[in-house]
């Protein structure tokens, strides 16, 4: 026996609805995207997804509310100047804000224990990896509103 245990395969998950301005966002989509192994249930991806969905919109809601005020009723009517893979990169901004705080969510709810230096090693780059997700989450919502990226050091 090698010990690998194979994750069942699952069952396409519906599609999280979000609202009239903000577009639904894909639990199936988010799985691959940021490359979950199986380890986390479809219940406990689609939690976290939502309580990003819920954190995002609140973080952009005076964002939104000046769009809205302008006349666009969806972040898909908002003005850009290219498309990206057929959609507006404020789209791309906003999915992978989501994505981006459910998988840090997850990775911190399910680091594994490990006594040994390996895990100790695993459980620093796993600290790297959810600052980083954090951080482009960030990014992703200031890029979303056409701002820059600020980066604060306190000495």
């Amino acid at each position: 026996m090698n010990g690998f245990v194979a994750a069942a395969p699952t069952k396409p998950q519906p599609t999280i609805e979000n609202g009239t301005f903000w577009p639904p966002i894909s639990p199936d989509e988010f799985t691959a995207t940021m490359r979950l192994d199986g380890t986390t249930t479809p219940e406990r991806q689609r939690e976290a997804l939502v309580t990003a969905m819920v954190n995002v919109n609140r973080e952009l809601l005076s964002w939104r509310k000046s769009q809205e005020a302008q006349g666009y009723a969806s972040l898909g009517d908002v003005p850009y100047d290219d498309s990206v893979d057929g959609k507006s990169p404020k789209e791309h901004n906003y999915r992978r804000a989501v994505f981006c705080i459910a998988k840090a969510n997850v990775t911190e709810r399910y680091r594994d224990f490990d006594a040994t230096a390996k895990g100790d090693r695993k459980a620093a780059s796993l600290e790297t990896e959810i600052a980083d997700l954090w951080r482009d989450a960030r990014w992703s919502m200031r890029e979303l509103q056409d701002l820059n990226h600020n980066t604060t050091v306190l000495v």
